[in-house]
């Protein structure tokens, strides 16, 4: 017992991750070893099948981001790591299915034109792939969107309060996707909202061209649109292209 109290206690998984960055090989190596399990359930929910971490090439690129998500993760940004490589985990997951996606519809136009078998039905074929990817991007497109939610609930708001808060003309969003970039860009700036959950407000006045009263009114919206910005949103990131990003 008395020997038990004097032995150093096992290293808390900040201490890990951040003993990790600092170059202690030993230390990564140990996480990717230990969370291997973690890892392979991030990938299997988005999957949605058993993964089997020496056959899947999906639970590879799983455990790349995890080791990423060692590399980049902060205390500061008021996540835990666990929650920040779930993330960066999925959405890693979904960048390599859509590239496949498309790597294997190219493959099977070429297909089509050699292989007579291919040729007996090909506008069935053609559509059921095309169904599949539909059907494939709308889950995860929805998945993002459920992790979105719960992010805004952290600042303490939601979605109708968003949607309530969206500037109604394209001008007025342009310049509020404008206004949220040039925010994302400044780490001052950025810190007041992403640690705060505050738009600083005075210190944007006098660097763009919107009055302080237009600042104020679009104040949630600019907030959501600097959340998505730092955050590993690629369905929503896409969104934003349309709208002046």
């Amino acid at each position: 017992m008395i020997k038990r109290l004097f032995q150093k206690a096992d290293p808390s998984l900040d201490e890990q991750v951040a003993s990790a960055k600092q170059g202690d090989d030993d230390a990564r190596n140990e996480m990717l070893k230990q969370y291997q399990p973690f890892i392979a359930k991030s990938v299997s929910e988005v999957c949605k099948r058993y993964i089997d971490p020496k056959k899947d090439d999906e639970f590879s690129i799983g455990l790349l981001a995890f080791n990423e998500a060692i590399q980049s993760y902060s205390c500061d940004k008021g996540s835990s790591f666990l929650s920040f490589a779930r993330l960066v985990i999925k959405r890693k997951v979904i960048d390599y299915i859509r590239n496949e996606q498309k790597r294997v519809q190219v493959t099977s136009l070429d297909e089509d034109f050699h292989d007579e078998e291919q040729m007996e039905n090909p506008v069935e074929i053609s559509a059921a792939k095309e169904k599949f990817q539909l059907e494939t991007e709308a889950w995860h497109r929805k998945e993002e969107i459920l992790e979105f939610q719960a992010q805004l609930q952290k600042y303490k708001l939601s979605f109708d309060e968003l949607i309530d808060a969206s500037p109604k003309h394209r001008d007025a969003r342009e310049s509020a996707v404008q206004v949220a970039r040039l925010v994302y860009e400044d780490e001052f700036l950025c810190s007041q909202v992403i640690d705060k959950g505050r738009l600083p407000i005075k210190d944007l006045v006098d660097r763009v061209d919107v009055s302080k009263k237009t600042l104020e009114r679009n104040r949630k919206f600019i907030i959501a649109l600097v959340l998505i910005l730092n955050g590993d949103y690629v369905y929503l990131k896409d969104y934003l292209k349309g709208v002046g990003m």
